[in-house]
């Protein structure tokens, strides 16, 4: 009787450590009704598993990997699919410290990610923005439309005038190359 009794403690610890920590990331905490979704994950742990196994865990959100840059030996872009809109989270190591929600971004307005030049001079951050490829097709750089740089010691994505920011092509992340 006693080793029963033990069998079923263990058994229901299991559960208990299973459900506490299985499963815990910050897409948990997201659906898709809700009207923030980006700043529902800010602050949030993020887990280190598998991909598919995030994503297959949270189908109901949609979630798709579209990929991730290192800015730093601590900080790390990565763009998400959720819920039909595509965020970027800025993450210090697995604690999401700021996201973005990204604008519709297309081969004529291509995503970028990398350094630019701002009225010739190059900028030393870290910008984030979408480009104008419509306008100046086989140009080495490209108008920015709208633009954020990455705080790095802040850990945030801050508003950038995109007034004589020009980007080249090399940093284009849209998922059909934007060229």
């Amino acid at each position: 009787m006693l080793r029963a009794h033990a069998v079923i403690l263990t058994f229901i610890s299991l559960f208990f450590f299973h459900a506490a920590f299985a499963g815990s990331d910050g897409f948990s905490a997201i659906r898709c009704d809700a009207h923030d979704i980006a700043k529902t994950l800010i602050g949030k742990k993020m887990s280190n598993e598998r991909i598919v196994d995030l994503e297959k865990r949270h189908e109901d959100l949609g979630l798709k990997d579209l990929g991730a840059q290192e800015i730093s030996e601590r900080l790390s872009c990565i763009s998400w699919l959720i819920c039909g809109s595509e965020f970027m989270l800025l993450q210090d190591k697995l604690t999401v410290r700021d996201v973005l929600k990204v604008p519709a971004h297309s081969k004529k307005s291509p995503l970028f990610i990398g350094t630019c030049d701002t009225n010739g001079k190059e900028a030393k951050a870290i910008v984030v923005a979408i480009l104008d490829a419509e306008t100046e097709s086989g140009a080495p750089t490209l108008p920015a439309k709208i633009a954020w740089k990455i705080d790095e010691k802040q850990g945030k994505f801050v508003s950038l005038s995109a007034e004589g920011l020009r980007c080249p092509r090399s940093g284009i992340s849209s998922v059909d190359g934007g060229l």
